[in-house]
């Protein structure tokens, strides 16, 4: 399954999760490319939407890759064996780097707001896709922390395989596409393009102008 863009990834895992409407559920999506998808299953489902700030943790020599990742609640998930690669050293020098960005983006992108409150409700986890997962599973571990009554992971694409794994950690598990020749999120989309900090911001701000709207 190929999408057009952000707003067809969102809009289609909207319609699958149409049993969510109206209900007592609380949609958290992932910046900054989840935050668009996370927009379009908003207003298709009637929910209110916010961001929980995830980082992934980047192998120094490899940016692109990652050894897990840390939450803002300082939840952290960690690969198998990654003390066995790296010295301890370099590891926590990475994790105080991305703690600072998470700090960062927080403040920047919701104004260091907290976390809307999740206890005892169902939370939709959101993003544009899911390649390793890393970042997926800390944001469980943080709604695990809350104590989230469910916990939905939802979006568009993921392999095969972490598709799977997401099934182990969450509650319920809603991806339309599981390749078993997955590469790159990237690859399932025909319009691809990074999301900068200013276009997170303009589609929260949407959210509080439908708000408006909805309840003049």
């Amino acid at each position: 399954m190929i999408f057009k863009d952000r707003k067809d990834a969102g809009q289609k895992p909207g319609k699958a999760l149409e049993c969510y409407k109206h209900c007592d559920c609380v949609i958290l999506a992932i910046p900054r490319g989840g935050v668009e998808v996370g927009f379009y299953a908003a207003q298709h489902l009637d929910l209110p939407l916010s961001i929980v700030i995830v980082r992934k943790l980047p192998f120094p020599e490899n940016s692109e890759a990652g050894f897990g990742a840390i939450a803002e609640d300082e939840s952290a998930y960690f690969v198998n064996k990654v003390y066995d690669w790296m010295p301890f050293e370099k590891i926590q020098r990475v994790i105080d780097e991305q703690k600072e960005e998470v700090k960062r983006r927080v403040g920047i992108l919701r104004n260091n707001a907290p976390l809307p409150q999740i206890t005892g409700k169902t939370v939709m986890l959101i993003d544009d896709g899911i390649a390793m997962g890393s970042t997926m599973q800390a944001a469980v571990m943080l709604c695990r922390n809350q104590k989230a009554k469910k916990i939905v992971i939802a979006a568009p694409v993921a392999a095969m395989e972490t598709a799977m794994e997401m099934a182990r950690i969450a509650d319920e598990v809603v991806i339309l596409s599981k390749p078993t020749d997955f590469l790159a999120v990237a690859d399932y989309y025909e319009n691809w393009y990074d999301v900068s900090d200013e276009e997170v911001i303009e589609i929260l701000q949407k959210i509080n102008l439908v708000k408006g709207k909805k309840n003049g």
